[in-house]
């Protein structure tokens, strides 16, 4: 596939922690991080360059840590480390495919990834290397929604990926309910308004007031990623 087959030139792409988990219910799977892998070089194949934030679901997750009792702040922290423990997973597989791959974090910790400085994740990213930003903002109660968004924002990207385990936005958990209907276009209020879980309320706000489209896909599906870049596949578009 040509360079110039997609409209997109600079993008963002957002999953879980739990993305990463494969079938197993804690931690990393490691055919299912290659598996990603993959998919975001054949992305940078096509001459697009590629950001990239995980979350720490599938390690630590901060709300869940508060939940039990755990400070909110320190348990947010923690869940921040957990997102660094995934981005070098994922940074690991894609040198391991010849992509050369750069981990910035936005808690300094020299010895195994970069500190956050825009400019210099700019010039990472028109070098064409993939930049994955971890530890979220930096600041507790933000999630790695807001940071994805923040950072999309920052490097200009001209849209958010968020890969799910479905193919786009429902009204209801289609895996539950037979009758959930699939947005193929939805607006941010609407997002905010009908609670429709695509990201949390801040990163929706922010992405509203810098109008900023988040395309909503499955990550399961193989080839999916490259295939909606190319303007193929099922997706849903939250804009406007």
């Amino acid at each position: 596939m040509s360079e110039t087959a997609t409209k997109y030139s600079r993008v963002m792409l957002k999953i879980s922690g739990e993305a990463l988990m494969g079938d197993q219910g804690y931690g990393l799977h490691p055919p299912t991080v290659n598996r990603i892998a993959e998919e975001v070089k054949s992305v940078r194949d096509m001459g697009v360059e590629i950001c990239m934030v995980i979350g720490g679901g599938n390690i630590f997750r901060g709300l869940q840590g508060s939940a039990q009792g755990m400070e909110r702040t320190t348990a947010d922290y923690m869940g921040m480390l957990a997102t660094v423990m995934n981005a070098l997973a994922m940074q690991s597989a894609l040198e391991a495919i010849g992509v050369f791959t750069r981990v910035i974090s936005a808690i300094p910790m020299d010895q195994v990834c970069e500190p956050y400085i825009r400019r210099r994740a700019v010039r990472h990213l028109e070098k064409k290397r993939v930049c994955i930003f971890a530890a979220g903002t930096g600041n507790p109660y933000f999630t790695t929604d807001t940071a994805a968004t923040l950072r999309a924002n920052e490097m200009a990207c001209e849209a958010i990926f968020k890969g799910t385990k479905v193919d786009g936005v429902y009204d209801k958990d289609p895996k539950k309910h037979a009758d959930a209907k699939r947005y193929d276009h939805v607006s941010y209020d609407e997002v905010l308004e009908k609670h429709l879980g695509v990201m949390d309320a801040t990163a929706i706000a922010l992405a509203r007031d810098n109008d900023l489209p988040i395309i909503v896909f499955s990550l399961d599906e193989p080839g999916g990623f490259r295939g909606i870049l190319a303007g193929q596949g099922t997706y849903t578009r939250v804009q406007g």
